[in-house]
């Protein structure tokens, strides 16, 4: 197995972790929105875990977009839909989820009540979340 398979698939692979943890904060966020539930060491640390997890992924896809052979810097580049998803959009689109779900938590550390800390995870973990399956789905596959 080439370092460019292992870490394909070990990006590939973790996604649902982190799929996942951003599922699971953002249930457990509304649930305590819509409940008026406090904030709990719990919520915290799963919020914590989420943000944790896609900045994970985030150092393994910036490693693989050094060793990949989709990542091409020519005249072509632009040219070829999967060249240029690898190239430019996918990492970008990435890189504007990763942000909202860092603003996200850092806002709901700063709030005052527990409505507003839940209510931060809902909003910016929500919308990270639609824009990363939004950046899986536009996957060209050829």
């Amino acid at each position: 197995m080439t370092a460019y398979s292992f870490l394909q698939h070990l990006h590939s692979g973790f996604r649902y972790i982190v799929l996942a943890l951003i599922l699971a904060a953002i249930i457990g966020a509304f649930i305590g929105l819509t409940g008026k539930k406090p904030y709990t060491n719990g919520n915290r640390k799963l919020n914590l875990f989420a943000m944790i997890s896609a900045h994970t992924q985030l150092l393994i896809g910036i490693v693989l977009y050094f060793v990949s052979p989709l990542v091409q810097f020519n005249s072509e580049t632009m040219k070829n839909k999967v060249t240029r998803y690898f190239t430019v959009e996918h990492w970008v689109i990435m890189l504007i989820a990763l942000a909202l779900i860092t603003i996200g938590h850092s806002k709901s550390k700063k709030a005052a009540t527990g409505e507003a800390k839940h209510k931060a995870i809902v909003t910016f973990y929500l919308i990270a979340l639609v824009i990363i399956l939004a950046g899986i789905i536009l996957i060209p596959r050829s």
